[in-house]
């Protein structure tokens, strides 16, 4: 069984019951060298890139390249859910969107104190925790003490795994401090000071869920993954049954492209407007710096590669969904690169070296 092929033939191995859903073209047709796509497989297959278990790419909206390098796996090919870590935070923004079109939620400037009505009190209480926002979650820039870059920090979302109650834990993290060497908001790119606070989003999902008034898988496949045509999502669960709005979820490859193909489309899928064309437009304006040649809009991350602005959601291993606006281009890479050194590093690599470089018009 051939591990990858073209759009013109597909995946040789069972295939979704959406399986014609997209739109497909040989990629000559959208612009891309074919020959450069091969030897891209080529080095996957040579171990080059470690362990790619999917690329998927679309342009001009349509599937032009769909390759599946785990197919004579038991749980790999078109049909594995793939785990895609924090790449599901972005999912968690669009869901947010979708509260906003509904009404559920007023604004991203509602404060999230008044949906998670009915808690124990918060340790360390402070009336700046109670003016937290929804937008302060979406672009990880709230005043809780909450970095999982940095392992001393209360809000690592190690620290949340050990207890039953993450929305409890996000709550109960102090306020953030600013020594000399630290930039505050008011000096930052965008008048915010990021930092990277798994622990909120799972807070966001709750806020969600309360907003809507129903659990958030129930809501997430009445406002995003059915009008998608994406089935069977697999959501991880807090110790008290919360969904996890801030990874884990496992969707197929494909689904991870029509996510993509979403934000590219302007919120439209298939001619409807599935998210708000408003919103999607503000979720992916710079809203705090990440880091060097890096912002942060609403759970997505704003990069450059190869020159061209991308917008990436993106997971633990090396899981990408990259949209490239320029190109009119959308590509995912699933990985099981999860004990391996920089594999964001490796991820973009071989989006840059190779996806990008076989687009030659």
């Amino acid at each position: 069984m051939k591990a990858f092929a073209f759009a013109a033939a597909l995946v040789l191995a069972p295939l979704s019951v959406h399986a014609a859903d997209w739109p497909t073209a040989a990629p000559a047709a959208e612009g891309l060298s074919a020959a450069k796509l091969e030897a891209m497989s080529a080095a996957i297959k040579a171990g080059q890139f470690q362990q790619i278990t999917s690329v998927l790419i679309a342009r001009h909206g349509k599937l032009v390249f769909e390759a599946y390098y785990d197919a004579d796996q038991k749980d790999g090919g078109p049909e594995a859910r793939r785990n895609t870590r924090s790449a599901t935070k972005t999912v968690t923004a669009m869901l947010a969107g979708a509260a906003i079109a509904r009404g559920a939620l007023p604004s991203v400037n509602a404060p999230i104190k008044a949906y998670l009505k009915g808690r124990p009190p918060v340790a360390n209480p402070d009336p700046r925790k109670d003016k937290v926002t929804v937008e302060d979650l979406l672009t990880m820039s709230s005043i809780a003490e909450c970095d999982d870059d940095n392992e001393f920090s209360r809000g690592n979302e190690e620290r949340m795994y050990l207890i039953e109650d993450w929305v409890g834990f996000y709550l109960d993290l102090p306020v953030r401090g600013f020594p000399d060497w630290m930039p505050k908001p008011e000096a930052s790119p965008y008048g915010r000071s990021f930092s990277y606070c798994t622990a909120g989003v799972t807070t966001l999902g709750a806020v969600i869920q309360s907003a809507v008034k129903r659990p958030l898988p129930d809501f997430a496949d009445e406002a995003l993954f059915k009008p998608l045509g994406i089935e069977n999502p697999h959501w991880q669960k807090s110790p008290l049954g919360l969904a996890q709005g801030g990874g884990g979820l496992g969707l197929r490859s494909r689904d991870l492209l029509k996510l993509g193909q979403l934000y590219a489309n302007g919120g439209q899928w298939d001619g409807k407007q599935v998210l708000p064309a408003d919103f999607v437009k503000a979720a992916v304006a710079p809203h705090a710096n990440a880091r060097e040649n890096t912002d942060y809009g609403y759970l997505i991350w704003l990069q450059t590669f190869a020159g061209h602005k991308a917008w990436t959601m993106s997971g633990t291993g090396g899981q990408k969904v990259a949209v490239v606006p320029d190109l009119d281009l959308v590509a995912v890479i699933t990985t099981t690169n999860f004990g391996v050194r920089q594999p964001h590093v490796i991820a973009e690599k071989l989006l840059t070296e190779h996806v990008l470089a076989a687009v030659e018009k």
